[in-house]
């Protein structure tokens, strides 16, 4: 383990509820089930945390560094202690999480010109018009970056931010822990009923569109006579507008239950008692409940867009439909029901396990580093010369890894 590339993962994201360190490890498992699915990979990890509390903590062989830099920063030391702490890491690869920080990111070439920096999408977006040049400048800096999809990158491309040769990586977001369990038994301890028992996870707001899936749902009751539709939400700006179209449809009153916020845990159990799996997402950077779905072995029923078809495999496990087609979904939902079983459930679980389980995305964030590192190498010289970024060599477009194509992925078949 000690010649292994020493990966910092780094986040400028500030937690505005003012959350200790601890509590932040609990309510982020996406920043710890990366880390620690790259340790497992074999390479050392440090995760560089910005807070307002100076702390560090070890979890499962991972440190996490805790410091006021970035804009959690309240006076001009804050880039100085991240220098320092830079300096004690002595890392060979940084990993920024989000692309929206162009300036930290900017500051990072200057602490550590030689190191190579791989940023990768949580979910960003363009920025308007005047700051694209600011953002243009940050991501020339990048080695890589990486997305969930391949064609998450294209707004990026359109809108000019990103050169002819960036590398760019598929990368899920993140994994999940979720598990398969009793399906009988989750029924009982949650009291899901439904032939077939339909779940949502996620809030209900345009993007995310309910209306829509109610639509479809009403639509598919028609024929599917024993369909029920449970909905766990967080914000719900929509609310109102979904109890409406509820109440008015005959088709809905007794099939749909909105359960709003659950626990992490009850999510869990819902999704082993659920058959499947709905959303109606016009994006996303990822889609977290769809992983965990996956890791439950839910078979999905969800829109057509790029980060759904690179984690369900374009559509390999579940279906797709496209968004604000109800009547996509009502067929989909057809297709799909007469189908449920303990096999389909096995094939999505088995997809979870290739592709997305903390093993897999190990797998991928190894491949990405060795690659930033071979191409640091390759360009000789330049990679030493403070202040200046190597030139990337003439590759344009994207470099998906998956476990079967990644360098060193040998040792993990």
């Amino acid at each position: 383990m000690s010649d292994a590339p020493h990966v910092a993962q780094i986040s400028f994201f500030l937690d505005r509820t003012g959350r200790s360190p601890t509590q932040l490890l609990k309510a982020w498992t996406t920043l710890v089930d990366v880390a620690e699915a790259t340790h497992r990979a074999g390479l050392r990890v440090s995760v560089v945390q910005a807070c307002t509390e100076t702390t560090t903590l070890d979890l499962e062989g991972v440190q996490y560094h805790f410091a006021p830099f970035g804009t959690a920063a309240t006076a001009p030391s804050g880039e100085a202690l991240l220098y320092e702490l830079l300096r004690q890491l002595r890392p060979d690869v940084l990993h920024v999480h989000g692309l929206a920080f162009p300036r930290d990111v900017r500051r990072l070439v200057a602490l550590a010109p030689a190191v190579p920096i791989v940023l990768q999408d949580h979910a960003d977006k363009p920025p308007r018009i005047w700051r694209r040049a600011l953002w243009r400048g940050g991501l020339a800096v990048a080695d890589g970056l990486a997305f969930c999809a391949r064609d998450q990158a294209r707004p990026f491309a359109d809108a000019g931010l990103l050169g002819l040769h960036t590398h760019l990586y598929e990368i899920p977001e993140s994994t999940s822990r979720f598990v398969p369990g009793d399906h009988e038994e989750a029924r009982r301890l949650t009291g899901i009923v439904g032939d077939p028992a339909v779940l949502w996870v996620g809030h209900l707001d345009p993007n995310k569109d309910p209306l829509t899936v109610l639509d479809g749902i009403s639509a598919a009751s028609r024929a599917l006579r024993g369909l029920r539709l449970y909905c766990c939400f967080g914000t719900a700006p929509l609310l109102r507008s979904v109890q409406d179209r509820i109440s008015a449809d005959p088709h809905l009153r007794d099939r749909v239950r909105l359960l709003g916020r659950v626990p992490h845990d009850t999510v869990e159990l819902l999704m082993r008692a659920a058959d499947l799996f709905v959303l109606g997402s016009h994006r996303e950077g990822s889609g977290y409940s769809l992983i965990e779905a996956l890791a439950c072995g839910l078979p999905p029923v969800v829109t057509d867009i790029p980060s759904f078809r690179s984690l369900t495999g374009g559509g390999a496990v579940g279906r797709l439909y496209p968004c604000d087609d109800p009547l996509a979904l009502c067929e989909a939902l057809h297709s799909i029901a007469g189908r449920m079983d303990a096999a389909l459930r096995a094939s999505v679980r088995a997809h979870f396990d290739r592709e997305l389980s903390s093993r897999a995305l190990g797998v991928k964030l190894r491949a990405l580093y060795h690659d930033v590192l071979e191409r640091r190498r390759r360009v000789g010289t330049s990679a030493d010369q403070p202040g200046v970024r190597p030139a990337s060599p003439t590759i344009s477009g994207i470099i998906a890894r998956s476990p079967a194509e990644s360098p060193g992925s040998a040792h993990n078949t």
